[in-house]
């Protein structure tokens, strides 16, 4: 069991300012504006779309301490991981595999600031830094409410199925992942992990 989960792309309907003397209540949804797209190859990265999962918290992956056993958050990092590339490249894993890509992790990394107990709402949220040939990089931040309990990042490397040979990012991968790339992805993702900020006391 994966525990209840469900995908949250951070979209929602805009709505129109008030003129002056309008109720606002009383103001109709409206179009968003479409971000204008600036010159050369930075058009491709020009929409970002944040995206998270929510998890609730199983008996099962409890400790005898009552905190979430430390493992387990690297497999909803994997969740979240899988339920972005589903939704980018609308196709489910197996798909992909068929297709003649499939994805390894080559390194991961956990920075733990506060536990996450019993029963507890958790939003998974991730986003991708810009590929580089083989390889593609995922950070992601998990909250309580407003509360970031935990830090991390997966690194995961294009194969081919067959050969489990490390392979170039197909041109449409990449497209359909584009919007999903961290508008500054200069920061090291081991460092994400690391955090400067002091676990908090259980």
């Amino acid at each position: 069991m994966r525990g209840d989960t469900w995908p949250n792309t951070g979209t929602g309907p805009t709505r129109r300012r008030a003129k002056p003397g309008q109720n606002a209540a009383m103001t109709r949804p409206g179009p968003a504006r479409r971000a204008r797209k600036p010159a050369g190859r930075e058009a491709t990265y020009s929409r970002r779309v944040a995206f998270s999962i929510i998890v609730r918290v199983r008996y099962a992956e409890c400790d005898m301490q009552g905190h979430v056993f430390n493992a387990h958050y690297l497999t909803w990092f994997d969740m979240a991981h899988t339920a972005l590339l589903t939704t980018a490249l609308a196709q489910p894993y197996s798909a992909i595999v068929a297709g003649g890509v499939d994805i390894v992790v080559a390194e991961s990394g956990v920075r733990y600031l506060a536990p996450a107990r019993f029963e507890d709402e958790l939003s998974v949220g991730v986003q991708l830094q810009e590929p580089t040939r083989t390889s593609l990089t995922s950070s992601f931040t998990i909250r309580r409410g407003e509360k970031v309990i935990a830090t991390g990042f997966l690194r995961h490397v294009c194969v081919n199925p067959e050969t489990m040979q490390k392979m170039a990012w197909p041109d449409e991968i990449r497209a359909a992942l584009a919007p999903y790339v961290a508008s500054d992805s200069s920061a090291s993702p081991a460092q994400a992990a690391a955090g400067e900020s002091e676990p908090s006391s259980v």
